[in-house]
């Protein structure tokens, strides 16, 4: 692995300084790119307008639309995803509605916002026709997608073929025909000028809904805004609005859980979510998500979310049914939250063992592609049919990581009459947009990819299972083409040498407290060390006693069981554990540098 140290601007980082950004902050910020404490500025006033010539296409006509369907007491019904982006996203278009539409009455029945999610293995990825039709029968006059749509054009056409409306709310990358829908907003369709093209489907959905509270307002029902919203004044208290900012606690949840890129604008969602979550205004059942996974929520981090909360509600959409997740964000019972919560905790259990077991076949078949002394191909496709479809996405994250190589895992299809299916997942690296990859391969082999679609580091496809050869054979060649040694080098960037000053307890709660993720990486330190002993615990982690710039410090390095050298360079992160009372630092160890 070749450690790479960010570059620092000092202007960046004396400008930050000069503001009152503690120095350590300012000197990541600046590797990071930001220029100014402006840029850093939290506020729901300081978040991106959802209409307007930058503001998200589409989205005035989903708001009227969705206020015309609340005035005359339509029945509307949520299509979800099944991963933690969707869950979350069906819960705030739940939760939202239910408090706008209680403006044209006393209440609006629960019944009247209803949601349907499409079973992984029997529906498959999306709205499709026969959802559609489902949808219809459940006396649905409106059908609104979230996290999902589009690439949904036979379900939409069948949808408004049976006199129902149509809004489609998405962030996928689109196909070259969109969905023909009755309003259509996503940040990445064509001639949208919105700036964060990377907001996950929970920002796209709560953005609807200031536009339809907007749009209400607008329309005479509310006199007074809730909180400023993208440099807005709250004026005037002739009526109260519902408060959306409820609501962002679940959108900070599914926009770190699906690994978007935390630009500034999902920053700000994140940030507010987490002020929420951290003082105890919070849905029911994320604070008992918290408690199953044995988290603090009023010290809650960005790692919990992605880490702890967001893998317990993906896990029952992976081995179950996504409706207990998204049940456990709706219900507002702490009794029934806690019940939901140990359940998908105990699904999440159950999901950690077959990955387990699945990432052992897949590494060995992976391994059993690469001849003895030879580089492993520029991409790896494996395929058992005793993987389990729910998990193939995770067991390619796993072979990713050990070979730095998009990585494609199949599974057989488990949907009845579709035996002959495979379903993949695939993740890759920086350099290879995975989902152009899948378009260029389907151009280049017409009729091999019956399905398919993503991001440029996530995709998925269904394929016939005789076409695997295939699929394998034309992944390696575009792979082959776009990957240059430079790219398939495994690399890791770091923040360079930590000052001996900042090895404290309360720097590491310093920096635990700001938004990292995707696109604004955790703080990674890398320096030589001296390793002063060395041991395995748990049969399967390093634990180290490292000497740090003179002075002795823990370390971990889980994963890892060969031994490390008397002298090398690591990366890590900064951590602190209790004992007796006192907190210490420690270094979680991510990689190293051998000679």
């Amino acid at each position: 692995m070749k450690i790479i140290v960010r570059d620092v601007p000092p202007r960046s980082v004396w400008a930050l300084e000069q503001a009152g950004v503690h120095p350590l902050l300012a000197r990541l910020f600046a590797a990071r790119g930001v220029a100014s404490k402006d840029e850093l500025d939290e506020g729901l006033a300081r978040l991106l307008p959802p209409q307007g010539e930058q503001g998200l296409k589409g989205i005035a006509a989903a708001a009227r639309l969705l206020a015309d369907a609340l005035a005359a007491r339509k029945r509307l019904c949520i299509v979800a995803d099944y991963d933690c982006d969707g869950a979350t996203a069906c819960a705030v278009a739940v939760r939202g509605l239910r408090l706008l539409g209680a403006a044209f009455g006393d209440a609006f029945a629960p019944s009247s916002v209803a949601y349907l999610v499409p079973d992984r293995v029997v529906d498959g990825y999306g709205l499709t026709p026969s959802i559609a039709q489902r949808v219809k029968a459940s006396g649905a006059d409106v059908l609104i997608t979230v996290d999902n749509g589009i690439a949904s054009v036979e379900g939409v056409a069948t949808a408004r073929a049976l006199g129902m409306q149509v809004l489609v709310t998405d962030h996928h990358l689109p196909a070259a025909e969109l969905p023909q829908a009755d309003a259509l907003v996503n940040p990445n369709q064509p001639g949208c000028n919105f700036e964060s093209k990377s907001m996950a489907g929970v920002g796209v959905m709560f953005y609807v809904l200031l536009a339809l509270r907007a749009e209400l307002r607008q329309r005479g029902l509310y006199a007074a805004r809730a909180e400023p919203i993208a440099g807005q004044v709250s004026t005037g208290t002739a009526r109260t609005e519902p408060r959306l900012d409820t609501l962002l606690p679940l959108v900070a949840l599914g926009t770190v859980a699906d690994v978007v890129k935390l630009d500034a604008n999902n920053r700000r969602l994140v940030a507010q979510g987490l002020k929420r979550v951290r003082a105890g205004s919070l849905p029911a059942g994320l604070a008992s998500l918290f408690v199953a996974a044995g988290r603090t929520a009023k010290l809650a981090t960005t790692f919990d979310l992605g880490f702890a909360l967001g893998p317990r509600i993906n896990a029952a959409g992976r081995l179950a049914d996504m409706g207990m997740g998204i049940e456990c964000l709706l219900t507002d019972d702490p009794a029934r939250a806690d019940e939901l919560a140990k359940a998908l905790d105990g699904i999440n259990r159950e999901r950690k063992e077959i990955e387990g077991k699945n990432s052992e076949e897949a590494l060995a078949l992976a391994e059993g592609l690469i001849d003895e002394g030879e580089a492993a191909p520029a991409a790896i496709t494996v395929f058992d049919p005793d993987f389990h479809e729910g998990v193939v996405g995770i067991v390619a994250s796993r072979l990713k990581d050990k070979f730095h190589r998009p990585c494609f895992v199949f599974a057989q299809s488990g949907a009845l009459g579709k035996e002959n299916e495979l379903k993949g997942s695939g993740r890759s690296i920086p350099g290879f947009h995975l989902r152009d990859a899948l378009d260029l391969l389907a151009k280049r082999h017409s009729g091999v990819l019956l399905r398919f679609g993503g991001h440029a580091m996530a995709a998925g496809c269904t394929i016939d299972a005789d076409q695997l050869d295939v699929f394998e054979r034309g992944l390696q060649q575009i792979a082959s083409e776009w990957l240059d040694a430079a790219t398939l080098q495994r690399s890791m960037q770091t923040d360079g040498p930590l000052p001996a000053a900042y090895r404290r307890a309360d720097i590491v709660d310093t920096l635990h407290h700001e938004v990292w993720g995707q696109g604004f990486a955790p703080p990674t330190f890398s320096e030589e060390v001296q390793v002063l002993s060395q041991r395995l615990v748990g049969e399967k982690h390093l634990a180290l006693k490292l000497q740090h710039q003179g002075q002795p410090v823990d370390g971990i390095w889980f994963g890892r069981t060969e031994p490390l050298p008397p002298l090398v360079t690591l990366a890590f992160r900064l951590d602190a554990d209790e004992w007796n009372g006192v907190r210490r630092v420690r270094f979680l160890v991510e990689g190293a540098q051998l000679p």
